[in-house]
């Protein structure tokens, strides 16, 4: 069997993409027709972010922006306020920045389905590319808006464009994402081989969110139906259904702990979860210092190739 090689080892987040309580859920099949996204996150002194959208975000969305926010770090094109090429004018303008984000940078990330689709273990079959492109238009949707104290910025969760010459894909991630990837703001870092080692939406949603409160090789405490929370945001009133919640997320903890996570129930229902060290490497190729990183203008330049 040929070993499939990976360029990504981790992905630079922004915290609350990773922590807003129900933006990523499990979704049941047939269920997004059924159900709308409002979710709001508030943190911080006086901050908070709302995102809408006509659709719900489930665990697949969350795997594409992973890798594609990943991408952003070895790959990433400043998209400054005034484009100079027309794919750049149309990715901002699809973008939509309002208030404080039109005088934001975002960053692009420019590549192929079938190597984002690689990178987080997928092959390139045709069921899969149709589900990124259709979590690309979902996730296009969205609004992003951000209240801190009497400023507000809004935009869409990204945008996207393919190209006309290779069919390439072009993706504009929002200020708030860019600031992270770029070390402008604090950032959640993930570890891409943890990604690629999960197998199930449970693990995958407790995941994402347990790194954005847990460094690695820290630890933290925490409850099942917490952890429940973090899948299913809506409580169910079921016994039954809380029961297998609880029984799913049993078995995704064990899933953590296949990529290397230490798992320990210190009390009944009540759980020490600690991040592995290997994920701690300060600045690894794929996400150079901030300090290295070309110039914005030298990066601008690089949209109109």
């Amino acid at each position: 069997m040929v070993v499939k090689k990976h360029d990504l080892t981790h992905v630079r987040h922004d915290p609350a993409h990773c922590l807003a309580p129900g933006l990523f859920r499990s979704l049941k099949k047939g269920e997004r027709k059924h159900r709308k996204l409002d979710v709001t996150y508030s943190f911080g002194e006086n901050e908070s972010m709302r995102f809408v959208g006509f659709e719900p975000l489930g665990a697949d969305d969350m795997r594409f922006l992973q890798a594609i926010v990943a991408f952003g770090g070895p790959n990433g094109i400043l998209l400054t306020v005034e484009p100079d090429t027309d794919t750049g004018r149309q990715l901002r303008l699809f973008l939509e920045p309002k208030f404080e984000a039109i005088e934001q940078d975002a960053l692009v990330v420019r590549e192929s389905l079938p190597k984002l689709l690689s990178e987080i273990g997928l092959t390139d079959g045709g069921d899969n590319i149709a589900a990124l492109k259709a979590s690309l238009l979902r996730m296009s949707n969205v609004t992003v808006l951000i209240t801190k104290g009497n400023k507000q910025a809004a935009f869409h969760l990204m945008s996207h464009a393919f190209s006309g010459d290779d069919g390439r894909l072009w993706v504009a991630l929002n200020p708030r994402i860019a600031e992270a990837v770029l070390g402008r703001r604090s950032f959640t870092r993930i570890c891409m081989t943890e990604i690629r080692g999960l197998k199930t939406d449970p693990a995958r949603l407790m995941h994402q969110r347990l790194c954005g409160w847990i460094d690695p090789g820290k630890s933290g405490k925490v409850e099942i139906d917490t952890l429940c929370g973090y899948v299913w945001p809506d409580e169910s009133s079921n016994p039954n259904t809380a029961k297998t919640r609880r029984l799913a997320v049993r078995r995704a903890l064990d899933e953590l702990a296949t990529v290397g996570w230490t798992v320990s129930e210190y009390a009944r229902g009540k759980w020490e979860l600690k991040r592995p060290k290997e994920s701690s490497k300060p600045h690894a190729p794929d996400a150079p210092a901030p300090e290295l990183l070309p110039p914005p203008a030298q990066i601008a330049d690089q949209i109109c190739c």
